[in-house]
């Protein structure tokens, strides 16, 4: 039987200037993304499309959101076949491509993990992990574009 999960958070806008959206250049693209009992999140629209470069964009966190789901499903398996990972950390990269009408896409997102066990002999199994963290990552199943890997162990 499946089981279904529900995820409110609340966006509001903050980057009214005093008139609104009268133009394009009037407003911030400033907002907060929150939800009950969390820190904020202070977000705002890529620099290229007028946002303020130290706010979190969504672009930025759909990526997070990739690796952070990834991260979590291959830190289960590895606890499950009793794999110690002592660290780990991702640098991914998407890509997103404009469309002439100012739309666009992700192309892709590669994650990078670089994992380090306490047991480096176990590395062998840290490939065959990923590829089954990826098969589980909900977030990697919800998007319409590809997610590769390109793992290092230590």
């Amino acid at each position: 039987m499946s089981k279904s999960h529900h995820y409110e958070v609340s966006v509001t806008w903050t980057g009214n200037t005093g008139t609104g959206t009268s133009s394009y250049r009037a407003y911030e693209r400033a907002h907060e993304v929150a939800a009950e009992g969390k820190a904020p999140i202070a977000g705002s629209a890529d620099p290229g499309f007028r946002g303020d470069p130290a706010r979190w964009n969504p672009e930025e966190l759909l990526v997070a959101s990739v690796s952070q789901c990834h991260m979590l499903w291959f830190l289960h398996l590895c606890a499950t076949e009793k794999i110690v990972v002592t660290s780990y950390t991702d640098t991914p990269h998407g890509t997103m491509t404009e469309t002439p009408d100012g739309g666009g896409r992700f192309e892709e997102v590669v994650l990078r993990p670089r994992v380090t066990l306490a047991d480096p002999a176990k590395t062998d199994r840290v490939g065959e992990l990923h590829e089954r963290a990826h098969e589980l990552c909900f977030i990697a199943n919800s998007v319409n574009f590809p997610v590769r890997h390109e793992p290092v162990s230590e």
